[in-house]
């Protein structure tokens, strides 16, 4: 449609002597036949070519134009995902990975304490025995730790965890006498 509206404010801008070409069909006035030629109706397709001057009339030649293939590719289209969705998807995931590193703070932890308390209720134990034990203290640390910095553990839970494995130790070691706790000074 627009065009049409070009093409018919191109035609109105001819000389005066193609005013009278109609673009409905082809002009049975007898002006139209005075001056010119009889014309085609103009028909607004892909196929023609509008050449405006050729030797100052207005011709119409078809055009040759290759046939072209166009595949057309529709693409469904999908919902976005909703936000509540991906993060219950990523708190899934979160928790299967906090769930993997507590259960193996857990399994250390225990590990430490039974250790403990099967060298608690030996009665000749002696504190070179002790030493194994502190390995398995430092594995346990080192897993608590790892745990914090990465936020599988609160700071505060970590401390605490650690520090009842020392409580345990030390109450191991003064039991058997490996240990004797300095008299607190009185300021």
């Amino acid at each position: 449609m627009a065009a049409a509206v070009h093409c018919l404010s191109s035609c109105l801008a001819l000389p005066s002597k193609l005013s009278n070409l109609s673009l409905n069909g082809p002009s049975t006035s007898s002006a139209t036949h005075s001056t010119s030629t009889h014309f085609t109706s103009l028909s607004f397709s892909a196929s023609l070519s509008h050449n405006f001057f050729s030797k100052g009339y207005f011709s119409l030649s078809p055009v040759q134009r290759p046939t072209r293939r166009s595949v057309v590719c529709e693409v469904a289209t999908t919902k976005k995902p909703d936000s509540a969705e991906k993060r219950a998807r990523q708190a899934e995931k979160r928790r299967i990975y906090h769930k993997s590193r507590k259960s193996e703070i857990k399994t250390r932890m225990k590990k430490v304490l039974e250790a403990l308390d099967v060298l608690k209720k030996k009665p000749d134990a002696t504190q070179e025995e002790v030493l194994s034990i502190e390995k398995l203290i430092g594995e346990a640390y080192s897993i608590i730790d790892k745990a914090v910095k990465v936020g599988t553990l609160h700071r505060n839970t970590g401390a605490r965890r650690k520090s009842r494995l020392a409580r345990r130790k030390k109450a191991v070691e003064i039991h058997h006498g490996w240990f004797t706790p300095n008299p607190e000074v009185s300021a």
